[in-house]
């Protein structure tokens, strides 16, 4: 075994590390030529949802490894988070654990060279598949996997480092499905599904289907050689799938509870898609976008497309194989112009931006085909090729020519350029392969080299593309705040041994506290508590539509209590009542609240009547057993204008205001005044009419030398003016830029909030008196509490089906309320309370890994057995 082991690398050695090596040089030298490197302070990878998401769920990931967070269960995220679903989307990937091996400022680099090893991996995975799959020349082997590894859709959607694990398991299911067709050895079919599924679900479903459909068209190229084998797929598969319930199935109850609705389908037609995408996007070095409107990444070199179409003109490949496998990469293009199919591949759920998720399936077949076809070809077969290439080269100029007159600005003559240079140039190589009547060692050299230019400049257009469209951010602006921002919330740690929340006011993106470990209320994510959301949402907390984002910024002093808002870091003045500056670390500050509540606060049973508690107004006058009227209201006076054309109306019995910048693209100035009485909080109020159709504009506020900025559409609607102890006739700033939805900025008439500050600190002292401490540690909140009388204890943690409490060491149900948060009657008397979290399903699914994992060996053992009993027949 260790000879045949020797031999192999001895032969094949070489060919394997080109496979992994080549496309990772090649994008260290794409990344190097826009300033991406190690420790480049110019730019750094995170790109779009690599720096808002990423980078901080990977230092989140750093925690659990180090012993600091729950892997069940995360309190530094919107409140609190199902975290092992969150594994299941985010982070499940083989790779992740090397997290452990970087600092918190590090994982820009780690980050960099994690992409740059999944996109190698992807290679030596397609080797393995190309190797055991197609009688080619060593060569052309690596030629298949440099074109898998840098195919458009992985450098792309590079930034959404969780999907390219779908890829890397891929082929290797593929080639297990061989293995099995062939062999009757399910093995690496099963190895290969179960890692597939515990990586990520969500691609996992697409690349579930696809195989399904794979090995079905390549049962019907040969129905009584492999009919007798669909049992053992399906066994395989089913088992497969059954062991990775330990993710899956908490992921789907968690869905369940908290993910969106299906998508409704509303045109036949997929939007935004034309009828030259899929020769445009197999161009070289072509980027449209991977915000709404773009179109299917599918390019996966020009060779690649030269044999998967020699594949079905060939008469070397029997009528049977093109039809079947025909019918399914056909059904691939159809699902990128019909809806119906589209949403399908996507789970029935339309993309928030990165569209066609699905696409690199469709480029893989391409390349599979081409594989197929690559080897039936011979020197003899150069005139069809010949054919084949011109007919390819007419194609692009005519397209090139109907396209320039359209809509395909994303079109640069370079692209058109290098696409025909590298036609010509495999040409003339396959020329010299006739020539010599065969394929060398040295056109082969030339082979490699000529596509990894190709996958180089290819590569290379889409880098600078999203570096256009998304921009490759520069290090400081993720290393820059760490420090401070770190010793700050360290220090909050130091000071407390009970549960307290803490939020930022100038924050580096909305994931903060995944990154810095403390508990806050932003946060950006598909995996995400809807109920608990939406409630907050109700409570002045941002969380519209699919509530995948929920912000923080721009609410009242109610809701910092309420929710134990302890700590405020800021660059500047917080400007609010009850604030006061604890410590500062270079240019953030820590402000401490003397008004936050516990976790747990007692109250009566009449929190659960229908209607109960809508607003924060009738939340904190319940919990304070009192009937204030918190807020009053003011009219603003305007004082100037800039840029503006302003329009006044009614909209549904409401007056609304709205702007219209006189030069576009420029920002838009007001300034108002308004008297603001003694002892009030101040608040303006900016509410859009319709959020659903208002687009994302900037508004910057300042008041008293003090800025702050804000996304009008993500954040809440109350911009302090700040406290005043004595009446006080307040100036302030407005700026309103980015405003692109038909450019206009249209919100409910402006008014000023004034906020009671000795009827709000009365209530919450009252609200103290009846409050509960919590000891918060990994997954479990305890309490040790006495009560006269019964009562029920309201919490501020969110509700999730995977909470259990026990009251006592007794476990007990949990009341429903709104399925928000987490409340408990009980009982008079002394009593020790605990909630503890396991995921929904978890069990379940640990008991369904040990049974097919065994039942799995048990059937490979069978299998085996009547293999080598002399009287079985298959």
């Amino acid at each position: 075994m260790r000879k045949k082991i020797h031999l192999f690398i001895k032969d094949n050695g070489l060919y394997i590390l080109l496979s992994l090596a080549l496309p990772m040089l090649i994008m260290v030298v794409v990344y190097a030529k826009i300033g991406i490197y190690p420790g480049s302070e110019h730019r750094t990878i995170l790109a779009s949802d690599a720096f808002s998401q990423y980078v901080n769920f990977y230092a989140s990931l750093n925690n659990v490894f180090k012993g600091d967070q729950s892997i069940f269960y995360t309190w530094n995220s919107s409140m609190g988070l199902n975290y092992w679903t969150f594994i299941a989307y985010y982070l499940g990937g083989i790779f992740s654990p090397l997290v452990l091996f970087f600092s918190s400022l590090q994982l820009p680099d780690f980050l960099y060279y994690l992409t740059l090893l999944k996109i190698g991996s992807l290679g030596g995975a397609f080797w393995i598949f190309s190797y055991q799959t197609f009688r080619l020349p060593k060569w052309n082997h690596v030629v298949l996997s440099v074109s898998y590894a840098l195919m458009s859709f992985v450098i792309a959607y590079s930034e959404i480092l969780m999907w390219l694990d779908a890829m890397l398991y891929l082929p290797l299911i593929v080639l297990g499905i061989h293995r099995l067709m062939d062999k009757k050895k399910p093995v690496l079919l099963f190895v290969s599904y179960f890692l597939l599924f515990v990586s990520n679900f969500y691609m996992a479903f697409m690349v579930g289907v696809f195989t399904f459909g794979y090995f079905l068209a390549r049962l019907l190229t040969n129905r009584s050689q492999y009919l007798p084998r669909f049992p053992m797929y399906l066994i395989t598969s089913l088992l497969a799938g059954g062991a990775s319930m330990v993710m899956i199935l908490p992921t789907l109850l968690d869905l369940r509870n908290n993910g969106e609705a299906l998508s409704k389908i509303v045109r036949l037609k997929t939007k935004n898609t034309g009828p030259w995408d899929l020769v445009i996007k197999n161009m070289v070095g072509i980027y449209d976008s991977t915000k709404v409107k773009s179109t299917p990444f599918i390019y996966i070199g020009l060779l690649a497309v030269v044999f998967c179409l020699f594949f079905f003109v060939t008469k070397k490949v029997a009528l049977r194989q093109k039809i079947c496998y025909g019918s399914l990469l056909l059904v691939l293009v159809a699902s990128f112009y019909l809806e119906p199919l589209n949403l399908f591949w996507q789970g029935m759920h339309t993309p928030n931006m990165f569209n066609f998720r699905f696409s690199f399936l469709f480029s893989f077949f391409v390349l599979v085909l081409a594989g197929y076809g690559f080897e039936k070809f011979k020197p003899d077969d150069f005139d069809q090729l010949v054919t084949i290439v011109l007919g390819l080269i007419g194609t692009y100029m005519a397209v090139k020519f109907m396209t320039g007159q359209g809509d395909y600005t994303y079109i640069q003559s370079i692209n058109f350029i290098w696409t025909l240079v590298f036609l010509i140039s495999y040409l003339f190589l396959f020329a010299l392969v006739k020539r010599k009547n065969g394929f060398r060692k040295g056109i082969g050299v030339f082979f490699i080299l000529l596509v990894c230019v190709e996958a180089g400049l290819n590569s290379y257009g889409i880098v600078e593309g999203i570096q256009t469209e998304w921009h490759y951010p520069a290090r400081k602006y993720y290393a820059d705040p760490y420090q401070p921002i770190k010793e700050l919330v360290d220090q909050t740690k130091d000071d407390n041994d009970t549960f307290y929340r803490l939020e930022n006011l100038n924050p580096v993106s909305p994931n903060d506290a995944f990154n810095y470990g403390y508990s806050g209320v932003s946060m950006f994510s598909s995996i995400r508590n809807r109920h608990s959301s939406y409630y907050l949402n109700g409570l002045g907390y941002r969380s519209l539509g699919t509530n995948l984002n929920i912000r923080y910024a721009n609410n009242t002093l109610l809701m910092d209590s309420l929710v134990g808002i302890k700590y405020n870091l800021a660059k500047e003045d917080v400007l609010k009542f009850g604030y006061s500056k604890i410590s500062e670390k270079e240019e953030y500050a820590l402000y401490e609240n003397k008004y936050a509540l516990p976790l747990g606060m007692w109250t009566d049973d009449a929190i659960y009547e229908p209607g109960a508690v809508e607003s924060q107004a009738t939340l904190l006058n319940h919990l304070a057993k009192t009937n204030e009227d918190f807020f009053t209201f003011s009219d603003l006076e305007q004082v100037n204008m800039v840029n503006i054309r302003e329009e006044k109306g009614r909209i549904n019995q409401t007056d609304v205001v709205t702007y219209i910048p006189k030069k576009q693209n420029e920002p838009m100035v007001l300034e108002w005044t308004v008297e603001v009485p003694a002892n009030k909080q101040a608040y303006v109020s900016i509410f859009p009419v319709d959020y659903r159709t208002f687009g994302s504009p900037t508004l910057k506020l300042e008041v008293d030398g003090v800025v702050y900025d804000s996304s009008v559409s993500e954040t809440g609607q109350y911009y302090s003016l700040g406290y005043h102890k004595e009446a006080k006739k307040v100036t302030f700033k407005m700026t309103i830029s980015n405003v692109k939805k038909q450019n206009v900025f249209q919100i409910v008439q402006p008014d000023v909030a004034l906020l009671d500050v000795d009827k709000f600190s009365q209530s919450i002292e009252a609200i103290k008196d009846n409050g509960v401490e919590f000891k918060v540690e990994g997954r479990r909140a305890k309490a040790e509490v006495s009560l006269d009388q019964d009562q029920v204890l309201f919490t501020s943690i969110p509700y999730d089906k995977g909470w259990k409490a026990y009251i006592d060491g007794k476990k007990v149900s949990i009341p429903t309320f709104k399925q928000a948060l987490l409340t408990l009657p009980v009982s008079a008397g002394e009593h020790e309370i605990e909630f503890v979290f396991l995921p929904q399903g978890f069990l379940t699914g640990v008991a369904l890994l040990l049974i097919c994992m065994g039942s799995f060996i048990a059937y490979v053992w069978i299998v085996r057995k009547k293999e080598t009993d002399p009287f079985y027949m298959d």
